[in-house]
Formats: structure tokens, sequence, C-alpha cells
């Protein structure tokens, strides 16, 4: 198998910067129609993806994400390699604002999304005990290091529904009594669908700001966080510019990602939906065609 690197870029990263033969193309999805055309092309010799995940000009909202279709499309596409770029809010003095975080643990406070592939007709459970691809993540950090970027390795990413910002009972409840590190709405259940289609998977949470629990919060202006929020996003396509010198050949993940369902499907074959079956093509499809 060919190595496809796919970059779901969040806020600000619209686009991968030096990329040859470069086309925006509209991928198919029994899941529904993907959060925009996906960009391709390649870079150093290896295929690149791009999906803005809220569309370009940003017109999805955190909750109306189609985070299985944008999934799905990539796989499609043969991807093999999913990189996360995400603004976030920051719990920790520590993680300051212009940082990057290698997320390597989600809570999920999500609640009204479609957080799987399979369902009635098709039961599966995966793990995600270690929701994020450590090899893939390595790779993110030394990219970023590559290119002077403060990253900092590991950290706990709340995952709120949105599109509010947290109270400051929350925000105080997130960073002092459950450890959470940084705060964002989009990485889940984006995870969770990624380990369910085999895909490497890995998360870099840029931070915008402090969160509310910060004293000096109300103190920053809107003006402060979108340049920020800019600077984030030079960083981020300056990272991913690296990562295929990085990677190099595809090989099997020593992590497990791409096996993931290898042990997960309960439904007996007799017992699956048809119907469900047939949409998971691209997802299952290494397992479910056996």
């Amino acid at each position: 198998m060919e190595r496809m690197i796919a970059v779901i870029g969040g806020s600000g990263v619209y686009d991968i910067e030096g990329l040859e033969d470069a086309r925006w193309q509209a991928v198919d999805s029994p899941w529904g129609k993907p959060s925009d055309e996906i960009l391709t092309g390649t870079l150093d010799g290896v295929k690149m993806a791009f999906l803005p995940r809220h569309g370009r000009g940003h017109v999805h909202s955190p909750s109306t994400v189609p985070y299985r279709a944008n999934i799905d499309a990539l796989k499609r596409l043969g991807a093999t390699d999913v990189v996360s770029v995400s603004a976030c809010g920051s719990f920790r003095e520590e993680l300051a604002p212009g940082d990057f975080v290698v997320v390597d643990q989600f809570i999920d406070r999500t609640f009204a999304r479609e957080k799987s592939f399979f369902g009635q007709g098709c039961v599966a459970h995966v793990s995600v005990a270690h929701p994020t691809c450590g090899r893939l993540s390595a790779h993110c950090l030394q990219a970023s290091r590559d290119e002077g970027i403060t990253i900092h390795q590991g950290g706990t990413y709340l995952a709120m529904e949105g599109p509010q910002f947290s109270t400051l009972a929350e925000s105080k409840l997130y960073r002092e009594n459950w450890g959470c590190d940084v705060i964002g709405m989009t990485n889940m259940p984006e995870a969770k669908l990624a380990r369910e289609a085999e895909l490497c998977y890995a998360s870099i949470a840029m931070v915008t700001d402090y969160d509310c629990w910060h004293p000096d919060h109300d103190a920053v202006e809107v003006a402060d966080i979108v340049k920020t929020l800019m600077g984030n996003a030079e960083k981020a396509r300056a990272m991913v510019t690296r990562l295929p010198g990085l990677l190099g050949a595809h090989k099997p993940c020593e992590k497990g990602c791409d096996t993931a369902l290898e042990y997960a499907m309960i439904t007996a074959p007799e017992k699956r939906d048809p119907a469900l079956v047939a949409k998971l093509d691209a997802v299952a499809g290494r397992v479910l065609n056996r």
C-alpha cells in the first residue's frame, strides 16, 4: 500500500503549501457529503490530501461537521495517516498561546454527534484506550521541533459540544478536578472514527488562548486571539511540509492502528445487515470481504 498523508485542517488552516499537481476533488461517501472537496497532490514524492474540517469559508459548526463522511472519504482516497490540526484553549500556564500540544488522550463530552460507523445489523467494538498513533504523533512532534515551534509532548484534550465556550465552573472542573490540558470542540468523534477506519491518527492542538479559568482571560482581545490563530495556521502548514520526509514509505503500523478491526466485529456474518455492510466497504472492507 502506498502512503497517503491526510491533513484535517481546523480554524485558519485551509490548504497545504507546496503541493504538486494540486487539485480539489469531490469524493462521494455513503455517510453523506464531506465538509468540502478534498485537496490532493504530492509533496516530496508522497501523496497528500487536505480536508478543511469546517469547509472553506467556515460553514460548519463543531456539531454539524460530517465526521463520518470526512473519515470515510479520506479512507476511500487511500489515506493511511491522518493528522488533525485544530485550535484549542489551554488549561495550563505552561501551554501558552501560540504553543502546540501533541494530544494523546481525550475526554469526550460531546453529545449531539454520530460517533460510530457501526450499529444495529453490524456491531463492532474497537479499543480507543490509546486513541492516537504514537508513531505518527512522534513524527509530528519532530516536524514541529524542526520548524522551531514550541510543542509539548502529551496532553489530555477535553472535547466539548459547543458552539458556546465553557462556563467558569466547567473550566475549573476540567482543569482542577479532571486534569485536562486543553479544550476543543472537534477531535471527537473524529479520533474514534479514524480508529474504526483503521487509520493512524495524530492530533496537534494549537493553543489560541487560555480558557476562562485564567484570571487574565477577560483582558484578552478578540483581535489577539485571531492573530494567534493565524500565526498557528502558518506554523501548522510548515510542520505538515516536513512530514513526507520523516514518514517515508508506508509500512504496517507497529501500534496496530491499521488492524484495529481484526477482532472487533461481533455480529455473525449471516446476521449482518447488507445495507450497512455496503456502506462499510471502505471503512471495514479489509475484514468484511475476506
